[in-house]
């Protein structure tokens, strides 16, 4: 697959067609239940030459198609789109009503020219760090399929990185973007928290769920962004004022990512976030009270419709007192306030993206201090307490071919996404950052 900008140009020009880059997609793409990395729910052929016979349309009537012309995407499977039901991931809604429109992030996609062809899969609910659904299956790693892709957006993010689709759309709340963008050797963003539309999107947590897309380059994802956003990716060429996050962000990580960290900013400061520990804690704890209680009704219906590993989680949160959510939300407002301080002296704090690069499926374990711990849940150990703070934060792919991909974070002040887009251009530049092939012949090993 080519990139986003090459698909869009070679449509805009006319050297290829809207419906020729979607037909050849839609050739390549497996169907569901016969898809070896599992990632695809829904293939969407009608809609798709639909959307791709109206932007050659529209370029035949001298019309701009949009920057994202002819560009074939899919969607993880809590976006609306119209005529489908919204299933969240989950059996439960399987057979719901179909939604009446496209979530706004769909509709502003479609009026940029870009063209869906599928849906993805995810965690039930997106609860979960690993897309490991009940009832669609685990999505393996196109890099070695015997691994997590992560998640819980980990079929966006699988699609992108095995080159079928040139970008997705996932969502995440605690680390849902960049997990999987870090296991799978990709770009991904989690916006400064409400800058992209949650309009028809399935919630999990309210307090910090966010859109965010998925690339293979960082000039990809400043136009991907531009069109969500309606705001310009152009920073100008002030120098970058960079910091490393210090404390538990080089701790349960890999030496590479950190020797990376270090050669890329060998004079920035070293800095730490208060009260991490109790941070990432609250965190916990909010996404469980407003996950649990927005699933409430349904518990007590039919809990088990839910996969037994979600459901467990919900009933835990529903079970919390109001008074414990409350208090995590009162320290989250004052832990943002001291962060906001700290912010005002960097443009890009740099960290690890996840501890270590993708589990076996057979046992998705990962070390976290010395001990072995579930993958689903602490996968976002470096992730979630950025959620915690709204702060914009850009997963990149170190350059290792050969090996399994590891990811850093590029940390933004708010809504200080031009600044993360052009120092990963810069950085993709320098060869320290960017995609590598899929390297699906390496099996098993400790890489």
């Amino acid at each position: 697959m080519k990139s986003v900008r090459e698909i869009a140009e070679a449509v805009r020009s006319g050297r290829t067609s809207a419906v020729q880059v979607v037909e050849q997609c839609l050739a390549a793409l497996p169907a569901p239940g016969a898809d070896p990395l599992v990632a695809i729910t829904r293939l969407l052929p009608a809609r798709a030459l639909a959307e791709a016979a109206a932007v050659d349309a529209a370029i035949a009537a001298g019309k701009d198609p949009g920057p994202l012309a002819g560009v074939p995407y899919g969607v993880k499977d809590l976006f609306d789109v119209a005529g489908l039901p919204t299933t969240a991931g989950s059996s439960i809604y399987a057979e719901a009503p179909a939604a009446l429109a496209d979530a706004e992030a769909v509709a502003r996609l479609r009026s940029a020219g870009a063209v869906m062809v599928a849906t993805l899969n995810m965690d039930e609910f997106a609860y979960g760090f690993a897309t490991i659904n009940a009832r669609h299956g685990t999505t393996r790693n196109p890099h070695d399929p015997s691994r997590l892709a992560g998640g819980s957006s980990g079929g966006s993010a699988a699609m992108v990185a095995a080159g079928l689709l040139a970008f997705s759309l996932g969502s995440d709340t605690n680390g849902s973007v960049r997990v999987p963008a870090s296991l799978t050797g990709i770009y991904g963003l989690k916006p400064s928290h409400g800058d992209l539309p949650l309009a028809g999107v399935f919630p999990f947590a309210e307090s910090f769920d966010d859109v965010g897309p998925f690339t293979a380059t960082a000039a990809d994802m400043a136009l991907v962004w531009e069109v969500l956003s309606g705001r310009s990716a152009q920073d100008g060429d002030r120098p970058l004022r960079l910091g490393r996050l210090g404390g538990r962000f080089r701790e349960n990580a890999d030496a590479g990512q950190l020797a990376a960290i270090d050669a890329i900013a060998p004079d920035a400061p070293q800095v730490e976030l208060p009260d991490i520990a109790r941070a990432r804690s609250a965190a916990f704890l909010i996404t469980a009270f407003e996950g649990g209680n927005l699933h409430r009704h349904a518990l007590i219906e039919q809990a088990m419709a839910f996969d037994p590993a979600t459901r467990d989680r919900l009933l835990a949160g529903a079970l919390l007192p109001r008074a414990l959510y409350e208090e995590a939300v009162a320290f989250r407002h004052a832990f943002r306030e001291r962060i906001a301080l700290m912010m005002a002296d960097f443009d890009v704090l740099l960290a690890p993206a996840t501890p270590c690069a993708a589990p076996l499926i057979a046992d998705p374990r990962i070390e976290i201090d010395g001990a072995l711990s579930p993958a689903r849940a602490d996968l976002g150990i470096h992730t979630q307490p950025i959620s915690f703070t709204s702060l914009p934060s850009l997963a990149v792919p170190l350059h290792r071919p050969g090996r399994l991909p590891l990811g850093l974070q590029l940390i933004g002040a708010p809504d200080g996404e031009p600044a993360l887009l052009r120092f990963a251009a810069q950085l993709e530049r320098q060869g320290i950052i960017g995609v590598s092939e899929p390297i699906r012949s390496l099996q098993g090993a400790d890489r």
